[in-house]
């Protein structure tokens, strides 16, 4: 019945309009009608075609609301899971108009949502943060009735993670941040004392070696400090901890993203239970300390993993956080740029002026004479800032010459963990307020907050501080920009004369495989392919004098000639047969390459794993022959200028949908 009435375009149309009907019950009956269409996908479809949630925004702006609006939240038990559902002291045409609102919203494209006037979502929007500040205070409080107790209450099909998720898509494309900072405001803060020139940090420090860099005296409490805003919430020293506790119960989880997820929508789809959950141990926040080895505050329990049943932290753990601190434990909070937005301005601009999509900022908190986490390295670079206090670092040379890769596993951070670090050519720093520490990706350190050797800077105190972590994910390192390269020169020479599954096809199909892979064999053992790629930030308005342009230039020529004249074709089939003996897929880590193609395009430059390797053995005299001719006509053929093109909008494929991710998780967060 429901989808005949959404095939006839003059009844979907009238119960649109009925929706403002001066009549109530006619305007009840008309938002009880689109609801019971919302139930199918072509019922929806026909309402979003004629404007709905425009009309059903407009409507549920105009209705006279109580002017302070009890909620409370009920639990529906449906034999597998508990929903949580608002419940509202409220007309219930205020009720029901919100919960179509809700559900259309939930369920619309970003494209559908785009198209309702700005000024329509933002009153909208307004409402529903005011909503959600109580909602998620009665969460965290787990002040939670029953539906036989709802009597009094107009209870919604609204749950938690429904309001959310209409919190999150409303805020996904919400303009321009009310917190910007130029990137040159950025880069005048980090790097503008004496010799420490960007263009010096860049040559001499980054990926290579740690550098202190001081800040001018009282700089961090100045109006014009990027930092100064967010040290103000703190009110003063004193407050810190008191503060930050206060804080904890505005937050909740940011959930991670996958790495190569550019559509938005496909993460909400996979969080859409969890959306708007309290924070997660672990994951957003961790309290430990460390007395020859790491232990945390919040123990899981026998036979458990924190991953397998994620530990919320309601109010009374977050309560218990400042008791850990006064204990000696460090709070470490992960996601800070995801719950403020000077913090995701800073985090901005520091991503743009090292030419990466997005940069991750942790906060933490140490109490006088402690150190938090053990001894590791990080498989990012990290812009230490202190806040408040002072903290001394430590920080060891690294064992292995190749740069860990964000988000890869290794074995040998458990090996700093028993203290087998290099301890010569050790570097120690004493960070004061304002100042900055760089720490290349793969260097061990530690750091705690203790007296110095001389005893000339007295007790050191609590500390606070914030680390900005420019990650450099595998698209936009140098072996991303070959593979970049690669997939261009192939898009353009690929022949129109060579009949699609001919003999002649598959071998040029293969070479173009092959040398993916002899890049990735490269990459293992020459560190430049896994250091970042800078080519996103040479069109940037610093003063440069076009250096940074030569200078990613040159290192593409270099890469070019290695591989050129080092890759072997013996040498990437065997690892092509590793991999399959592996039960593994060497071309699994370069699915990000499809997101070049244009928006319905399929690649045709790709065959399956087993196929190739199965070609090269029957064919293996002239496979050999296209390898090496596909490899000599890319070194040659191949254009700086094409390739920067097609990286730069795969920079800001992946810039979009963090900066999407980032304003949704803002606006979750009630401060």
């Amino acid at each position: 019945m429901n989808e005949r009435i959404a095939l006839d375009g003059e009844i979907v149309k009238g119960l649109i309009s009925s929706l403002a009907s001066p009549e109530r019950r006619l305007s009840i009956a008309a938002c009880n009608a689109i609801l019971d269409l919302c139930t199918t996908t072509i019922g929806r479809q026909r309402l979003l075609e004629f404007s709905v949630i425009e009309n059903i925004i407009f409507c549920f702006i105009q209705v006279p609301k109580s002017s302070a609006a009890l909620v409370s939240l009920f639990a529906e038990d449906d034999g597998s899971e508990t929903r949580l559902r608002i419940g509202f002291k409220e007309d219930e045409i205020v009720v029901l108009l919100l919960n179509g609102a809700v559900t259309l919203i939930n369920t619309c494209t970003i494209e559908q949502l785009e198209k309702v006037p700005w000024r329509f979502c933002k009153s909208l929007l307004f409402f529903l943060k005011k909503l959600w500040r109580d909602v998620h205070k009665q969460m965290l409080v787990g002040t939670i009735l029953q539906l036989s107790q709802g009597r009094q209450f107009c209870v919604s099909n609204i749950g938690t993670n429904n309001l959310a998720e209409s919190i999150f898509r409303l805020s996904i494309n919400a303009g321009q941040p009310t917190v910007h900072f130029n990137i040159e405001k950025v880069r005048r803060r980090f790097f503008c004392s004496g010799e420490v020139s960007f263009e010096h940090f860049l040559l001499n420090h980054w990926e290579i070696s740690p550098l202190l860099i001081r800040s001018p005296l009282k700089a961090i409490s100045t109006q014009d400090d990027i930092f100064s805003s967010f040290v103000q919430l703190f009110r003063s020293k004193e407050a810190v901890p008191s503060v930050l506790s206060l804080m904890l119960q505005n937050f909740t989880s940011a959930l991670p993203i996958s790495s190569d997820e550019l559509d938005v929508l496909n993460f909400l789809k996979e969080v859409r239970d969890l959306l708007g959950c309290p924070m997660i141990y672990q994951q957003d926040i961790r309290v430990m300390k460390t007395q020859k080895r790491e232990m945390h505050f919040f123990q899981k329990p026998l036979g458990s993993c924190f991953f397998e049943a994620p530990h919320f932290l309601y109010v009374d753990d977050i309560l218990r956080c400042e008791e850990a601190y006064k204990e000696g434990y460090t709070m470490a909070l992960r996601g800070i740029e995801f719950r403020f937005e000077s913090v995701a301005a800073i985090a901005d601009g520091l991503a743009s002026l090292f030419g990466q999509p997005s940069a991750g900022v942790n906060l933490y908190l140490t109490p006088p004479n402690s150190q938090g986490l053990a001894c590791h390295f990080d498989d990012h670079c990290v812009l230490v800032c202190q806040l408040f206090g002072t903290k001394q670092w430590t920080i060891f040379p690294p064992s292995n010459l190749r740069l860990p890769r964000l988000y890869e596993t290794s074995d040998s951070i458990h090996d700093l963990e028993g203290g087998s670090m290099i301890v010569d050519g050790c570097k120690q720093f004493w960070l004061k307020e304002g100042d900055v520490l760089y720490i290349p990706r793969g260097f061990p350190h530690k750091a705690c907050t203790s007296v110095d050797n001389d005893g000339s800077n007295g007790n050191a105190g609590f500390s606070l501080h914030l680390t900005l972590a420019i990650e450099v994910e595998p698209p936009f390192e140098w072996e991303g920009f070959i593979h970049v390269a690669l997939h261009h020169w192939d898009q353009k020479n690929q022949s129109h004369d060579t009949a699609t599954g001919s003999l002649s096809w598959s071998l040029d199909v293969a070479a173009v495989n092959l040398i993916h892979v002899a890049v990735k064999v490269l990459g293992c053992n020459d560190p430049t392919f896994r250091k970042a790629c800078m080519v996103g930030a040479i069109s940037l308005p610093l003063v440069t004098e076009g250096w940074l342009n030569i200078n990613q230039r040159t290192i593409f020529k270099q890469l070019l000639t290695k591989i050129s004249t080092e890759s072997s074709f013996l040498d990437t089939v065997k690892s092509v047969e590793a991999a399959i003996q592996k039960h593994e897929d060497p071309f699994q880590d370069l699915k990000w390459l499809q997101h070049l193609n244009k928006k319905g395009e399929a690649s045709e430059g790709h065959i399956r794993v087993e196929n190739l390797f199965d070609l090269v053995n029957q064919q293996k005299d002239k496979a050999e022959v296209a390898f090496m001719d596909a490899k000599s006509r890319f070194c040659k053929e191949v254009e700086f200028e094409d390739v920067q093109q097609n990286y730069m909008v795969l920079l800001e494929k992946y810039r979009k949908a963090r900066n999407q991710y980032k304003n949704g998780m803002v606006s979750l967060h009630c401060n």
